[in-house]
């Protein structure tokens, strides 16, 4: 059945629209507090594995925000876990594996899996969030990028500095680059299944694409981010969103990939990016996160910074350069979503 808001996926493939279309990064989480209420009786990874809840959370934000699409409620990190890592997630101290990567025989006990079996979890919760949605809105799925989850299998946790990481992919090369083909073999499988599963777009997350180089982040993260779009495009027409955070220095090889949108962090001005791949892709972003911490006059200012970029409502989905904070009242948020939509919906001039 036609969607009832196709927006996103009409602007993903660059084809007109009456208004700019928006959705948030994490946009089913902490400064809501209906999913609030619900994590209060469960831990995050049995909402992310359990269907019902995992569809109920994603879905709460379209219905009390207004967002042009859903995104399926989920982790980056499921994929480590089912290619056989052991994965807790510690309410003050994030995402911990416990038998992190550290030589040849570790990661001889990573796996390649079946989606169906080993992440059915999160393809139930796409099909039941699609069945809730009702052709409303899109759903979006995702995975982490190769280079990100390399950095949390290594690693074992969120770092500053990378340091194993790195010392792993400069002294292993040859290991490094096996491991980061065996985790790209995972992730074309997994978005593959959402696909087929239902989703109607696709965002790669290198939420660690700035802790490189631009040398390194070639080799190491774009390389393998090429090979997805490579992969998955032959055989589905769903729009892939690339989201590299911090690797600016390689937008216009990135939109070379053959993916439909880029998403852009806040640290890039958008009409520079726009100059550089606005014939190429459509472009996602880019409003800095703290921002929603402003007032409603200074929301409104930064958005037409924004929006006059596009003055025909061409060539963007609007969104934060990044996640969305826990703490920001989502009041804000609202006013943000209801702001787009009135302003672009006019086809005014703003300033």
């Amino acid at each position: 059945m036609k969607l009832h808001n196709d927006l996103i996926l009409r602007a993903a493939k660059k084809k007109s629209v009456e208004r700019i279309p928006i959705w948030i990064m994490r946009q089913a989480g902490r400064y809501l507090p209906e999913y609030r209420m619900v994590r209060e009786k469960f831990s995050f990874l049995e909402l992310c594995k359990t269907p019902e809840l995992a569809a109920e959370v994603t879905v709460q934000p379209v219905n009390l925000i207004g967002l042009d699409a859903a995104i399926i409620f989920s982790d980056i990190l499921v994929v480590p876990e089912a290619m056989g890592m052991k994965l807790t997630i510690d309410e003050g101290k994030g995402p911990i594996i416990h038998n992190p990567i550290n030589d040849v025989s570790s990661i001889k006990q990573l796996k390649n899996f079946d989606p169906e079996i080993e992440l059915k979890y999160v393809l139930d919760a796409i099909r039941l969030t699609k069945k809730e949605l009702n052709n409303r809105v899109p759903l979006i799925g995702f995975s982490g990028a190769p280079w990100t989850l390399l950095t949390y299998m290594v690693e074992g946790k969120t770092s500053k500095n990378f340091t194993k990481v790195k010392s792993f992919i400069f002294n292993n090369r040859e290991l490094a680059h096996h491991t980061l083909n065996l985790i790209t073999d995972c992730v074309i499988d997994y978005l593959l299944a959402q696909i087929k599963s239902g989703v109607d777009l696709i965002q790669i997350f290198d939420s660690w694409a700035g802790v490189l180089s631009p040398k390194h982040f070639e080799e190491f993260s774009f390389h393998y981010l090429n090979r997805i779009v490579e992969e998955i495009k032959p055989k589905s027409d769903t729009p892939i969103i690339l989201f590299a955070k911090g690797a600016n220095h390689s937008i216009e090889k990135l939109a070379y990939t053959g993916c439909d949108v880029i998403g852009l962090d806040w640290t890039i001005d958008i009409k520079d990016a726009k100059e550089k791949i606005g014939d190429i892709v459509v472009i996602q972003g880019n409003l800095d996160p703290s921002v929603l911490y402003g007032s409603n006059d200074f929301i409104k200012s930064e958005v037409d910074t924004i929006l006059n970029t596009f003055p025909d409502n061409k060539g963007l989905i609007f969104n934060l350069g990044h996640g969305i904070y826990p703490d920001v009242d989502p009041a804000k948020l609202k006013f943000l979503v209801d702001y787009i939509k009135e302003s672009t919906s006019k086809k005014e001039t703003r300033f």
